[in-house]
This record gives structure tokens, C-alpha cells and sequence, in this order.
């Protein structure tokens, strides 16, 4: 399952790809075009997400990934939003495709 999202406001664009086994993420990868915080912000949460079950991965907010990177300041933060962003997308794809 890939999903795309972007940043209408910067530009960033994220796409996420996710290979489901038996309700947990296996192996997660990201394409990002953008600014340095949303690229690091995809590769933190594409470490985060693999091994976790999607319940666990609806856990992962903007705001955590941010404390994952150190705490990013307001000007930066669109970049964590972009990639939870972009699960949230990835969660809503797959729950509507097994329905």
C-alpha cells in the first residue's frame, strides 16, 4: 500500500509505501521532496512504524515524532506534521480497502 501527501503551503511532498503481514507493518519505506525536517521526520517514522500493528501505528502523532527528532521548533514542525500526516492517510487506505 502507498500513499502520497503533501504541504500545499512549502511544497514538501511524501509518499509512504507499507507491506502489511498478518495486521503489522512489516517494512515501510518514503520518498520525500522537500525541506530537511519533513525528510527526517518520513525516516524516523518509517523506523517507528516497521514491527508495529496498526493499532500501535494510529499512536504516532505529529507531536511524537517531534520529540523523536529533539523537539522541532514551530517553524520546522510542518515536517513531522507531513509524515503523520501521511500515516494517518496510510491507515485510512487500508481500512477502507479491507471493508
Amino acid at each position: 500500500m502507498t500513499v502520497e501527501v503533501s504541504n500545499p503551503v512549502c511544497g514538501d511532498i511524501l509518499k509512504l509505501s507499507a507491506r502489511i503481514v498478518d495486521e503489522r507493518i512489516a517494512e515501510t519505506r518514503f520518498l520525500c521532496r522537500g525541506c530537511t525536517t519533513s525528510i527526517a521526520s518520513a525516516s524516523v517514522l518509517t523506523e517507528e512504524l516497521r514491527g508495529r500493528s496498526l493499532a500501535e501505528a494510529r499512536a504516532i502523532t505529529a507531536e511524537s515524532l517531534s520529540d523523536m527528532l529533539g523537539g522541532l521548533p514551530p517553524a520546522t514542525f510542518h515536517g513531522a506534521q507531513l509524515a503523520a500526516d501521511a500515516v494517518r492517510a496510510l491507515l485510512q487506505n487500508l481500512s477502507s480497502t479491507s471493508r
